[in-house]
C-alpha cells in the first residue's frame, strides 16, 4: 500500500509538471520555482518506492535511496519557497509589502544558502558517520538504530523541512483573505493545510529521533510511530498537490473556454487577415494551401494550435484586437451606406439563428472582404459607418466605447456564427449597383 500512494502522489505531482513545462520554459520565475517543485518531490517519491529504493541502492552505495529521497526533498522545499516569494513580489507591489512577505524573501535568501550547507553536512554525516545499514527493514530510522549520526543527519534534514513548511503555511495562510476568486481560496486553504501538516510530521519525527538513538523501541511501537508519522506525510502531499490543482482549474476552464472560441472565430479572423495580413499582429498561414488546396486544414491547425501567444486565453485576444484592427481598414475601402444596405438586406432576408444587426454586421464584413482594396497610404481618407458591436449606438454610427473584452469576445462569436453562413456571393451582392464613391 506504501508504493501506491508513493505512485499516486508521484503521477499527480509529474501530471502537473508536464502541464506546466511549457509556462516554465517561458522563463517566468515563479513558473519554473513550481515546476522545479514538482519535479524533486517526484522523484523523491519515486525513490521511495521499493522498485526506486532498490535500484538507487544496488549502484553499489548502501542506503543511496534514502540520502537522494533527503536531498531532493530539501530542493523541492526550498524552491516552493522561492515560489512563494516570486508570487507575491510579481504581483506589483513594490512598496509596502506585508511583513509576512518581507519575511519569507529574506527566508528564501537564507534557505537556498542553508539548503546547500544542509545538503553537504548530511552528506558528510551520511558518508563518514553513518555505519552500515541493517537491511532487514526498509525504515531508515530503524536501519542505523542507537547510532549518534542518524541524530544529526535526520536532525539538520527535519529542521530544514518543518522551518521552510511553517514559513509556506504562514504565507499562503494569510493570502487567502487577500484571494479574489474562491478556487484560489480553496487552492490556498489546502496548500496551507499541507504546510501545517508537514510541520508536524517534523515535529513528530524529531522528538522520535533521541528515543531511537537512546533507548530500546519495541516493534509494535516503532510500526506504529512509522504508521501515524507517514499518513501524516501522505496527507500534507496530497493536500499540497490537490490544493496546487484548485487554482488550476479555473484556468483550465478559461483555456478551454478559450480554445472554443478560438474554433468560432476562425472563419471570420482567418478571412479578415488574409485581406489584411499586414495589419494583424501575426500572419494567418498559407504555408501548406500554397501547396495544395486539400492541405488548407494544416494551415488551420498551424493557426489555431501553434501560436506564438503564451496561452489560448492571450491567443484569443489578439485575434480580436486583429479582427478590430482589420475592420478599422474596411471602414477605410467600402461605400459610405453599406452599412444602412446591410440592415436593409438583413431585415428583407432575416434568418431565424441570429437577429438581424448581427446578420447586417456579418454581410457588411462579408461584402468588405469581396470589396476591391484601394491603396490608401498618404491620404486623409475618412470612415464609413460602423453602427455594429456590444454597446452600438446607430445614431452615431459607430460602436459606443467602454465595454469590455469579455462582451466583445461575445458577440465576435455571435458575428462570426453568422458569417460562417454567408457566402462570397451574398457580399457581391450587397455591393452590386453601388458606384465607385467611396468615402
Amino acid at each position: 500500500m506504501s508504493d501506491g500512494i508513493a505512485y499516486v502522489i508521484a503521477g499527480l505531482l509529474l501530471i502537473q509538471a508536464f502541464f506546466r513545462a511549457r509556462a516554465a520554459l517561458k522563463g517566468w520565475k515563479r513558473d519554473r520555482s513550481l515546476w522545479g517543485a514538482f519535479v524533486a518531490f517526484a522523484a523523491a517519491w519515486l525513490s521511495r518506492t521499493t522498485h526506486g529504493r532498490d535500484l538507487l541502492n544496488n549502484l553499489g552505495i548502501p542506503d543511496l535511496a534514502y540520502f537522494v529521497k533527503h536531498a531532493l526533498t530539501i530542493a523541492g522545499i526550498c524552491v516552493i519557497l522561492r515560489y512563494v516569494t516570486a508570487v507575491y513580489r510579481s504581483d506589483g507591489f513594490t512598496r509596502d509589502l506585508p511583513r509576512s512577505v518581507r519575511i519569507s524573501a529574506i527566508v528564501h535568501r537564507v534557505a537556498t544558502k542553508a539548503s546547500v550547507a544542509t545538503v553537504a553536512v548530511m552528506g558528510l554525516v551520511f558518508v563518514f558517520l553513518l555505519n552500515d545499514p541493517d537491511t532487514s527493514t526498509p525504515f531508515f530510522l530503524d536501519r542505523h538504530r542507537g547510532e549518534a549520526g542518524v541524530l544529526v543527519y535526520m536532525g539538520l534534514f527535519y529542521l530544514y523541512v518543518g522551518a521552510t513548511a511553517a514559513v509556506c503555511a504562514v504565507q499562503w495562510g494569510g493570502a487567502v483573505r487577500r484571494a479574489p476568486i474562491r478556487s484560489l481560496r480553496i487552492g490556498l486553504r489546502m496548500m496551507t493545510a499541507g504546510m501545517v501538516l508537514a510541520v508536524l510530521y517534523a515535529i513528530l519525527r524529531t522528538a522520535y529521533l533521541p528515543v531511537i538513538t537512546f533507548s530500546s523501541v519495541s516493534e509494535s511501537a516503532n510500526l506504529d510511530q512509522e504508521r501515524v508519522t507517514d499518513t501524516l506525510l501522505y496527507l500534507s502531499f496530497l493536500l499540497w498537490g490537490f490544493g496546487t490543482i484548485a487554482p488550476a482549474a479555473r484556468a483550465g476552464r478559461e483555456r478551454i473556454s478559450a480554445v472554443r472560441g478560438l474554433l468560432e472565430l476562425y472563419p471570420l479572423w482567418r478571412s479578415l487577415a488574409l485581406w489584411a495580413p499586414e495589419v494583424v499582429r501575426h500572419r494567418a498561414s498559407t504555408l501548406f494551401s500554397r501547396r495544395a488546396a486539400k492541405a488548407g486544414r494544416l494551415d488551420t491547425v498551424r493557426d489555431l494550435f501553434f501560436s506564438p501567444d503564451p496561452s489560448p486565453p492571450a491567443h484569443l485576444a489578439r485575434w480580436a484586437m486583429d479582427i478590430r484592427d482589420v475592420i478599422a481598414e474596411l471602414r477605410r475601402q467600402v461605400p459610405a451606406d453599406l452599412a444602412e444596405r446591410a440592415l436593409v438586406q438583413a431585415e428583407a432576408e432575416l434568418k431565424p439563428e441570429h437577429g438581424t444587426d448581427v446578420q447586417a454586421e456579418a454581410l457588411w464584413l462579408r461584402a468588405a472582404v469581396s470589396a476591391e482594396r484601394r491603396r490608401t497610404e498618404g491620404t486623409a481618407t475618412s470612415s464609413a459607418p460602423y453602427p455594429f458591436g456590444p454597446g452600438q449606438d446607430r445614431d452615431q454610427g459607430d460602436s459606443a466605447p467602454g465595454h469590455s473584452l469579455r462582451e466583445e469576445l461575445e458577440h465576435l462569436r455571435t458575428v462570426a456564427s453568422a458569417f460562417r453562413i454567408t457566402s462570397l456571393s451574398d457580399g457581391r451582392a450587397l455591393l452590386v449597383g453601388h458606384p465607385a464613391d467611396h468615402v
